[in-house]
């Protein structure tokens, strides 16, 4: 399989050099990022995109005016949304004639949603192409009834990357314009990182079988495998092998945490507990209650472990690391308090906290560690300053929970969610509430595509693990806590990538 693997992929390369055409390029890449191909053909798109960026592309229609405009903003180029007026009437509105054109309409709807703040014709054309594709909907055929139902559901920007993949190898199957070569090298490619990533789940789960059984933990979530799924999420690429074994431990290892301060310590021992995480020496295990101590000495340990798996310049990268794991715990024990004394903190007051307690900051720290030359320490400083990035992604994750699973959380003693502290604090119905913080999740996904826009200090590589980290939320608390309650869409997702390979 990997050798056929490298002869399409030369294959592949071979396309790049040969096709000319602005328009077979655009869909070239597109094809390859979709099949979740891209990463072995970093060199060549990159140089692509750079020509696709300088192009003239007055003279084209909506489908492939959106695809220059998707395909851009991904990769971090600022272009104009100005780039669609030439599709509004002499009213201001969308034309009434791109109404029957659902293939632009869907280009136009994947786009729009790399939108920032004050970019007034990208909401437009958010609503105006949902409705449009909504009323098609039932007169569509394969595989465009497919493409448009899943993008209705979430828009290709926000998808989990390789559940895309796996979804996409079907669509493009299906596609009259297809090329069979970048179809089996997607297939293989598919089914090759499957054994990869089912080999590291293997491993990780003889780490894990040394602690999870403890019977002083038997009130803990056994969630090892959605951690490795979560973190697939973050990179699925061969090279971040060692990255994604040392992500999803430290995911494991703040799931327990999570449940040691939200379903059984008290407050006491909660407090005991925050100090011995600040204090981060396996001496401080007597101060601890005993069936905390196998735990705590596993985390110590397992961060050991890590820094035999770094190289000598390499080794600063778990001082962050740690100093956000002692965050989170900080975070941890403040809801902690409020649920004892049963206070409902401001909408403003609950954020400052559930951002660090969501564990997308000490997570997105975790991602970096194992990653090559290209987490920097630079990186880690910023990481660790809590930029607006991380802020934004941060926020999409508490709140998204909150909405779909606060009834269920308040069923048992628990800090107030942010649904009731947006009811409490403005007097709303929960109806109410839910809209507003959605439409604090909307912004948020503004905030980090104007943040990817702005930055110059790092590469789409890097802030690509925090889109990730967002992807994930949307993918995991979209309808239910599918992290808890992993037994629906979860176990499905997961089958799909660990369990079933791709038919060849």
């Amino acid at each position: 399989m990997k050798e056929r693997t490298e002869e399409l992929r030369g294959q592949v390369k071979s396309m790049f050099k040969d096709t000319t055409d602005l328009l077979q390029i655009m869909e070239l890449i597109d094809s390859i990022q979709l099949l979740g191909l891209d990463y072995q053909f970093q060199k060549e798109i990159t140089e692509a995109l750079s020509r696709i960026h300088d192009a003239n592309i007055d003279d084209h229609g909506l489908y492939h005016t959106a695809l220059w405009f998707r395909l851009l903003r991904q990769q971090g180029y600022y272009v104009s949304p100005n780039v669609f007026n030439k599709f509004k009437d002499e009213k201001g509105n969308f034309m009434c004639t791109l109404g029957s054109d659902v293939k632009g309409l869907l280009s136009l709807y994947n786009a729009a949603h790399l939108g920032t703040h004050r970019e007034i014709i990208l909401d437009e054309a958010i609503s105006f192409t949902r409705n449009h594709l909504l009323s098609a909907l039932g007169d569509l055929k394969p595989p465009l009834t497919i493409q448009v139902s899943l993008a209705l559901e979430t828009p290709l920007y926000r998808r989990m990357r390789r559940l895309l993949a796996r979804d996409y190898i079907f669509i493009y199957r299906e596609d009259a314009t297809r090329t069979d070569v970048i179809l089996e090298l997607a297939k293989l490619d598919f089914n090759i990182l499957q054994s990869l990533h089912c080999e590291e789940l293997k491993n990780i789960s003889l780490w894990w079988n040394e602690i999870a059984p403890s019977k002083s933990l038997d009130f803990a979530r056994d969630r090892l495998v959605e951690c490795y799924y979560w973190t697939l999420g973050i990179y699925f690429e061969p090279h971040y092998s060692r990255a994604r074994m040392i992500t999803a431990k430290v995911f494991a290892l703040i799931s327990i945490m999570d449940d040691i301060y939200d379903v059984y310590s008290t407050l006491e021992e909660s407090q005991q507990f925050t100090e011995a995480i600040q204090r981060w020496d396996a001496k401080a295990v007597h101060q601890l209650p005993e069936y905390m101590k196998d735990y705590f000495l596993k985390l110590i340990h397992t961060f050991g472990e890590f820094e035999t798996l770094l190289a000598l310049s390499e080794k600063y990268r778990l001082y962050y690391l740690k100093e956000s794991m002692k965050a989170v715990s900080k975070a941890y024990f403040k809801e902690s308090k409020w649920s004892a004394q049963r206070y409902v903190p401001t909408l403003e007051e609950h954020l400052h906290v559930s951002l660090i307690s969501a564990a997308n900051p000490v997570l997105e720290c975790a991602s970096f560690v194992g990653m090559g030359e290209i987490a920097t320490e630079e990186v880690f400083k910023w990481i660790s300053s809590f930029p607006k990035i991380v802020q934004a992604s941060a926020i999409i994750s508490p709140i998204m929970n909150d909405i779909t699973s606060h009834e269920l959380e308040q069923t048992r003693e628990h800090v107030a969610s942010t649904v009731q502290c947006y009811m409490k604090e403005y007097r709303t119905d929960v109806h109410v509430a839910c809209t507003k913080l959605q439409g604090l999740v909307d912004d948020a996904w503004k905030e980090i595509n104007e943040e990817c826009l702005n930055s110059t200090a790092f590469s789409i590589a890097v802030l690509e693990r925090i889109i990730n980290y967002s992807r994930m939320a949307e993918n995991t608390y979209k309808y239910i806590d599918g992290y808890t309650n992993s037994s629906t869409k979860t176990k499905e997702y997961i089958s799909l990538l660990l369990v079933h390979p791709i038919p060849l």
